[in-house]
């Protein structure tokens, strides 16, 4: 089953985040864009280029009113002491969500149930809490931060403009689509 346009389901975890550990439920998704960005494990290789990725990209996630929530079946405690002594982790400022009891994987069925481990998973979801994206990864293939932008700045556009939709590889500031009937056969 399709999780785009569902809501994110409940859950309660620890998360470490600005040198503290903090309290992070479904709730605080809310109100705001989000990304849930999904990785196998703290103190491995793919992982760490992907979540420096997203912390050199940052700030640009912050003008656009994003906040990342990166999460591992990990616990807390295993992102404070990855933070503390791998210089790429190092550079993050959002939210390391540990998932030990794998509920939160689970609630964005990506856990890789024999291993205990998440896939790489994706989710952009919209400040009512709704899953507007989805995008799962092999194990062995990074993801990057700016087309990850570049799918957040098309879905706000998106749920600011209804009746427009974007075509494949637009950036912002580039012309849009009206689905009508004028245009069935003519793209």
């Amino acid at each position: 089953m399709s999780l785009i346009n569902t809501e994110v389901k409940p859950f309660a975890a620890k998360a470490f985040q600005a040198g503290k550990f903090i309290d992070v439920t479904e709730a605080s998704l809310k109100g705001k864009w989000s990304v849930v960005f999904f990785y196998p494990a703290d103190f491995t290789f793919v992982c760490p280029t992907e979540l420096e990725d997203l912390a050199d990209h940052y700030a640009e996630f912050q003008k656009l009113g994003v906040e990342i929530y990166a999460v591992s079946t990990d616990t807390h405690f295993s992102h404070k002491a990855w933070h503390d002594t791998s210089a790429a982790v190092k550079k993050i400022n959002y939210v390391m969500v540990g998932d030990p009891t794998h509920a939160i994987s689970r609630n964005f069925d990506v856990l890789i149930e024999a291993a205990g481990l998440a896939d790489r998973g994706t989710f952009i979801v919209d400040p009512h809490g709704t899953i507007q994206t989805v995008e799962i990864s092999a194990g062995g293939v990074g993801r990057d931060a700016k087309e990850l932008l570049r799918k957040i700045k098309a879905v706000q556009y998106v749920a600011a403009h209804p009746g427009e939709v974007c075509p494949a590889k637009w950036k912002e500031g580039e012309k849009t689509l009206a689905p009508s009937l004028d245009l069935v056969g003519k793209i």
